[in-house]
Formats: C-alpha cells, structure tokens, sequence
C-alpha cells in the first residue's frame, strides 16, 4: 500500500497531507505548517522516508508554511503555483506539471479565484485543494488577487468534471471533517451546489469575513517560502 498520513494544526485548521512509495521510501508533502517541522521530521524518520518535494497550493495569510525549514533540514526540494512571486521555490508549477516521488505521481490543476495563483495536486483517486474547494465550502475571494467568478470556474470545470468517487482533500477544515468527495460536494455543497456563477459571485461578495489573524506575518514569510530570521524545529 501506499504510505498516506494527515496532520492537523490547531491553531490555523490547516490539513497538511504526507504521502510516500513505500518501495523506494520517497516522499512529498503537501501545505506543511512551520510549528510542526519536527513532528514531520520525526514522522519522515520513524517510516524511514526520505523527503523528495514541499508542495504548498498557495501563498498562505494564515499560517507560515513549513517549506523552509523542511527544505534545510531534509534537502528537499520545494515548488509552489507559477506567478506566485515565490523567488525561493525551486520549481514554479504549470498546469499538467507532474511530481515524481517514487513510483508515484502528482499531477497539477491550477484552480485560481481564492488567490490568483492557486493550484490544486491530483493523486490517484484522490485531490488536494488547498483552500479552493473545502468541505461543505471553499476558499474566501477578497484578497490577494482573488476572484469569485474565477473560483467557480476553477471548481466546476477543472474539479467537479471528475469522477463523483474522487476524494476531497482540502487545506483547512474548522469543523472536524476530514474527506470529502466530487459528489458529494457537487450535490450538497452550500455555496456552489444549485447556484448559478452569478449567484455564487454574489454570494462571496458579501461574506463579510474577518481578516486572517497573521496575514500580515504569514503573507511576507510565505513569499520568502516560510524563512523567517531563524528556524526553530518544535516537536521533536
């Protein structure tokens, strides 16, 4: 079987995704948080993994990415969507970009509209959306070059023509959810299920949401890929 582990953090609800080839022992991963590099590492070590690639969908406002840290401690390599302004990333992704871990594949769906450059990762049966699709929601759309119009066509022509069996993986879940899947998101989704692109448009306009707590942290750090003045490990 193929080696598949998620991490929560608390503080942000961030969902952070590690999958290997248990053959060769390579491995990425995908939005890791900079709080939880030891917990990573120390994971890595006890499965006898070697990190091949840091994968994040997006520059995130609530949380510093792990990227830096992984990539000084593991030589791993780390990747990020094309336009980002990410000058740091070893690898800037396409759309049908692939990564290679292993045997294994990750294939790359730019998704845009939460962030002007957001990208979703396709593995076997399954998806890591970042904050583009969530379950029962999906990404807000009233900073860093979001847009509503272009959100819902990220999701209805590049992710809902998928298979009704593929697995949902988002980036953050606030209410104890874990997975999800095409169809059912399709089918109950409370802000795109039934609704028009104008009506979902109109809808994420007057969301009225809160500023992220550490954007104005998190956004400067996450273009520099998470490096901050020092780089501590905590967890180990």
């Amino acid at each position: 079987m193929i080696l598949f582990h998620q991490f929560f953090d608390e503080t942000s609800s961030t969902l952070t995704y590690l999958l290997a080839d248990p053959i060769t022992g390579d491995a990425v991963i995908i939005d890791p948080v900079s709080e939880h590099i030891g917990a990573y590492i120390s994971f890595l070590q006890e499965q006898e993994l070697q990190l091949g690639w840091v994968l994040d969908t997006h520059v995130h406002a609530d949380h510093i990415t792990g990227a830096a840290g992984l990539r000084e401690y593991t030589g791993a390599r780390s990747a990020v969507g094309a336009g980002c302004a990410v000058d740091c990333a070893d690898r800037l992704l396409q759309d049908g970009d692939t990564i290679v871990f292993g045997n294994e594949v990750l294939r790359v769906i730019p998704t845009p509209g939460h962030t002007s450059n957001c990208v979703t990762f396709h593995w076997r049966d399954r998806l890591f959306t970042g904050d583009a699709l969530l379950i029962g929601g999906c990404g807000r759309t009233d900073f860093q070059g979001g847009d509503a119009g272009l959100l819902y066509d990220s999701i209805t022509e590049r992710l809902f023509p998928l298979p009704d069996e593929t697995l949902v993986y988002p980036g953050h879940d606030y209410k104890g959810a874990r997975v999800s899947c095409i169809g059912q998101e399709k089918g109950s989704n409370p802000r795109l299920a039934g609704r028009s692109r104008q009506e979902f448009i109109q809808l994420m306009t007057h969301l009225n949401l809160p500023r992220p707590l550490m954007m104005d942290s998190a956004l400067p750090a996450n273009q520099r890929c998470g490096r901050t003045r020092n780089i501590e490990i905590h967890g180990t």
